[in-house]
């Protein structure tokens, strides 16, 4: 298994909001790397802080203090601006409840990552194709959201995320809607993107059957890394 430059380092990050006068602490320090070709999972219970260190990471959030580091470049100092073009180039997101476009078929789901990028048009029937070829759905490309099963609705969201090329791919809860059967096949999916992208996944799960999937595990309990 292929591991190789270091893509993204969080040093000392900690993370709190402000509630009138009380102070609520998310993350209390914070220190990960991640690699290319790695497949990192997040644990923990809901509350633990996994979905904000996942949001700081992909440049949703900023920490309230400590430093991200991602390709050269340190994160927590990018504008709103910055971090918006960082995701459209760099990241690819995941999330729980999927974000299709209901009207949209699966095919143009994909294509509107590539357009937000700004991937020239001549390159994306290609492209499409491809990355639903990729997930399995090369023959559901014109089957809008309702018409998929979740399974198919999250390898959709899959295919999107990667569409443009990213270098980290980010994923929120990705088995939560999912059986045993289909997470399986989720892991198997990435585990095959890893491989012929060249990128690194960090995703958040609570879910134990899939852990051994990982080349690293970081448990978080109470907004901070335990050893599990």
């Amino acid at each position: 298994m292929m591991i190789s430059n270091q893509l993204l380092k969080v040093t000392g990050v900690k993370r709190s909001f402000h509630t009138g006068r009380t102070t609520v602490d998310i993350l209390k320090g914070i220190d990960m790397s991640i690699h290319t070709g790695q497949l990192v999972m997040l644990k923990g219970r809901s509350g633990s802080g996994k979905t904000t260190l996942l949001n700081l990471i992909g440049g949703l959030d900023v920490p309230t203090e400590g430093e991200i580091w991602f390709q050269d470049q340190y994160l927590h100092q990018f504008s709103d601006y910055q971090r918006t073009g960082l995701r459209r180039q760099s990241l690819g997101i995941i999330f729980q409840s999927f974000a299709l476009m209901p009207l949209l078929s699966a095919y143009e789901n994909v294509e509107l990552s590539l357009r937000m990028a700004g991937i020239p048009i001549s390159t994306h029937k290609h492209r499409i194709l491809e990355c639903l070829d990729l997930v399995g759905l090369g023959k559901r490309a014109h089957h809008r959201p309702s018409e998929l099963s979740g399974g198919e609705q999250q390898r959709v969201a899959i295919a999107k995320a990667i569409a443009h090329r990213p270098t980290l791919l980010l994923a929120d809860e990705p088995t939560a809607e999912l059986d045993s059967q289909m997470s399986a096949r989720v892991m198997t999916i990435f585990r095959d993107i890893i491989d012929t992208e060249q990128i690194a996944i960090c995703m958040t799960t609570h879910d134990s059957t899939i852990w051994e999937a990982a080349d690293h595990v970081y448990t978080m309990a109470d907004g901070i890394f335990i050893k599990a």
